[in-house]
């Protein structure tokens, strides 16, 4: 494990973050390890369920890119905007604060959600993609 500085930490998060609004899924996960540790803050029970199949721990590049294919496919995407109101830099780890807004393409629900992204780089790329957010947001809107 090699320690990332601080400054390449920051430009690695500020370019994933721009390639995420970009919208390009394939081009996202570049930014990714072969090997990710991808959690997110979900009960375990409503992993990949119908409604919500992007909800799921991932683990190789591959994943991350399936991953935002099917956010996409499942979100109206001119109704969505995410506000990044503040980056945490810490040696290889990041944590990114903000909130989301999306709209369900299956019920039309619009809902928000808060969220916390905690990163960590090594050599360039994001080998740990952690999210906790408003589950329960999310869980309405595609009830």
């Amino acid at each position: 494990m090699t320690a990332t500085p601080e400054p390449a930490t920051r430009s690695v998060v500020g370019e994933l973050l721009r390639r995420i609004g970009q919208g390009d899924p394939d081009r996202t996960a570049e930014l990714y390890a072969e090997r990710v540790d991808w959690r997110l803050d979900w009960p375990e029970a409503e992993h990949g369920r119908a409604a919500t199949p992007w909800i799921r721990h991932r683990s190789t590049r591959a994943d991350v890119a399936a991953h935002y294919r099917e956010l996409t496919g499942h979100h109206v995407a001119e109704q969505a905007a995410t506000r990044v109101e503040r980056i945490l830099v810490d040696g290889a780890d990041a944590v990114v604060l903000g909130e989301i807004r999306q709209t369900s393409r299956a019920t039309g629900r619009a809902y928000r959600a808060r969220f916390a992204l905690h990163l960590t780089v090594e050599n360039g790329l994001v080998v740990r993609h952690h999210v906790y957010e408003d589950s329960l947001a999310v869980a309405q809107a595609f009830a």
